[in-house]
């Protein structure tokens, strides 16, 4: 029975000659790997455990999502009031919660009926400021209202780290396409504006900050120093100071006749 077990065995490894020359061949693969590994060691002054870990770095990067750089209020919807025939606003906050220049653009992919103002701009760091949506807001197809129902109406923004004193044009985002991130991407919600509402409210508050804001900005800055007419003339203060001593002289003129 011992011989037979033993013919037996020598069959079954007989059967899998494969399996014997893969074994070697993976022997001798971890041994060639292992002599590698330090000639790579000793030549270019590097652990392979320092390799590894940029290797898992790089691919971490590929594969985590790029930090956001701006802050949105709404965080994640565009609420209109829903006004069939009308053109309705939309306003969200945004601020740069990075420690750089970030500039920002909108896409849409309903432009025909919508736009923003301001499309772009640049923010520094902490700085924040209102955008206002636009979007006309078409009739149903039936008499049901879709308040509360999100639109297909989609409202994309990129962001992009820039320098100090950088001028914003949209030019930025082709030029340096490998940097740009999609910060958000923005629904649209009809409410109802007959229809008491938080959300609502709110927007009626967003939505006057933003005017606020568009009006300060159209207001010629205010200067300290003295006011002058025109080029080539005097300034008010001094022309008016020369008629006041014109005016004294004449006084004293008379007084001395």
């Amino acid at each position: 029975m011992a011989i037979a077990d033993g013919q037996h065995q020598q069959k079954k490894w007989r059967l899998c000659p494969i399996w014997q020359s893969a074994t070697a061949s993976s022997s001798s693969s971890t041994q060639n790997l292992h002599n590698n590994s330090q000639n790579n060691y000793h030549d270019n002054g590097v652990s392979s455990d320092a390799r590894a870990a940029s290797t898992v770095s790089s691919v971490a990067r590929s594969i985590l999502p790029a930090r956001r750089r701006l802050r949105f209020d709404p965080s994640n919807n565009l609420y209109f009031p829903y006004e069939p025939g009308k053109q309705a606003r939309s306003a969200v906050r945004i601020k740069n919660s990075s420690k750089s220049h970030v500039a920002f653009k909108f896409q849409t992919t309903v432009p025909k009926s919508c736009f923003m103002r301001p499309p772009g701009g640049i923010l520094a760091p902490g700085e924040s400021l209102f955008a206002t949506v636009f979007k006309f807001v078409e009739h149903p197809e039936n008499s049901e209202k879709p308040t509360g129902q999100k639109s297909k109406a989609k409202f994309k923004i990129v962001s992009l780290k820039v320098k100090e004193g950088t001028d914003y044009v949209p030019e930025l985002f082709d030029e340096q396409k490998d940097q740009v991130t999609i910060e958000r991407i923005l629904r649209v919600v009809f409410l109802d504006p007959e229809r008491p509402n938080p959300v609502l409210e709110k927007l009626k508050r967003q939505l006057a900050e933003a005017d606020s804001a568009t009006e300060a900005r159209k207001k010629p800055p205010v200067d300290a120093g003295p006011r002058v007419v025109g080029e080539g003339l005097v300034i008010d203060e001094w022309k008016e100071r020369r008629e006041k001593y014109l005016a004294r002289q004449q006084v004293e003129a008379v007084d001395s006749l």
